[in-house]
C-alpha cells in the first residue's frame, strides 16, 4: 500500500514531495522501479512474506502542486483475486520558512480484480481512500492520515461491529544522512481502527488497532541506484500472528511481527 515500504523512502512519496525539483521554475517528473523482499504497508506485509516488484511516477510543480501513481505486486492471500496494488495521489504544499513546511493530500489504493467474492464471501472491493495533512520541520515529519472510505474492505460484512472510515494512522518520520552516499531513516506510525470486531478471536483480541516502527539504512553505489536494509516491527501479535489466507484458511502468517527487510531501487 504505497509506494516501497522502507520506512521514510515510502513516507517522501506518499507526501507527494519524493520528486525533487532541480529547477525552480520548472516541473519535474522522476520515475522509480524497485525490488523488495517483502512488500510492508504500515508494519503488516502485503505479499504474504514474498517479495515485490514495484515502479512509479512523480510529478512535482515548483507553485507546490505534486501528484504520482504507484504500483506494487501483492499477495492473493490477503487481496482474493488481485495480484498488483494501484496507487494514485495528489498533494499541495508550500514551505513556511527555511525549517518549517506543510502539505495536505488525497491518497487512493487500487486493487484490480481484488474483491472479497473472490474467496466466497459477499462481494467488497478493498479499494481505500485517505486524506492526509503533514508538517515537516527539517528532517522530521509528522503526517496524519485519515480514511473517507472503510478501511481496506474492513466493515461488518468482514466481522466488525461498524464502518471502519474514518481509521486513521498517525506517523513520524525522520531521515539522517550519514554521508553523501549513506542515510538513515527512522518511522513510527499508529493505527486506530474506528470499529472492532463484534465477535473476539480465539485469544481473545478484538481491536485491530497497532504501532509500528522502523529503521532503515540506505546506500547510494550509483547515481541512480540505491540499496536499503530495515528491520520494522508491527504490534498486537495477538492480532496479527495468525492471520489466515483468503485462499486457504489453513494457510497463516504472521504478517506483523519484527523482520528484516532489503530493498533495490532506480530512480529516472
Amino acid at each position: 500500500m504505497k509506494v516501497v515500504s522502507l520506512t521514510a523512502a515510502a513516507v517522501v512519496s506518499l507526501l507527494g514531495i519524493g520528486s525533487v525539483v532541480q529547477a525552480e521554475d520548472a516541473p519535474t517528473v522522476i520515475g522509480n522501479v524497485a525490488a523488495v523482499s517483502d512488500y510492508m504497508f504500515r508494519g503488516l506485509t502485503q505479499t504474504w512474506g514474498h517479495p515485490a516488484i514495484q515502479g512509479g511516477a512523480d510529478y512535482t510543480n515548483p507553485n507546490g502542486f505534486a501528484a504520482g501513481t504507484w504500483a506494487s505486486s501483492i499477495s492473493d492471500r490477503s487481496y482474493p483475486g488481485g495480484s498488483m496494488e494501484l496507487d494514485l495521489y495528489a498533494s499541495f504544499g508550500r514551505p513556511i520558512d527555511e525549517d518549517w513546511s506543510w502539505r495536505i493530500g488525497l491518497y487512493g489504493y487500487v486493487y484490480p480484480g481484488a474483491d472479497l467474492d473472490e474467496a466466497n464471501l459477499q462481494s467488497r472491493s478493498f479499494n481505500t481512500l485517505e486524506a492526509n495533512v503533514a508538517l515537516t520541520w527539517r528532517q522530521f515529519t509528522l503526517k496524519y492520515n485519515r480514511s473517507l472510505t472503510d478501511y481496506f474492505a474492513a466493515d461488518k460484512e468482514q466481522g466488525y461491529d461498524g464502518d471502519t472510515h474514518g481509521t486513521g494512522y498517525l506517523q513520524l518520520d525522520a531521515a539522517f544522512p550519514l554521508s553523501d552516499v549513506w542515510s538513515l531513516a527512522l518511522h513510527a506510525g499508529h493505527t486506530h481502527y474506528a470499529a472492532r470486531l463484534a465477535t473476539a478471536l480465539g485469544n481473545g483480541a478484538r481491536d485491530a488497532s497497532y504501532s509500528d516502527y522502523s529503521a532503515t539504512v540506505k546506500y547510494q553505489f550509483a547515481t541512480h541506484w540505491s540499496v536499503s536494509a530495515g528491520v520494522t516491527r508491527a504490534t498486537d501479535e495477538a492480532f496479527y500472528r495468525h492471520v489466515s489466507s483468503f485462499v486457504d484458511a489453513s494457510d497463516t502468517r504472521d504478517t506483523g511481527g519484527t523482520r528484516g527487510l532489503v530493498m533495490f531501487q532506480g530512480t529516472f
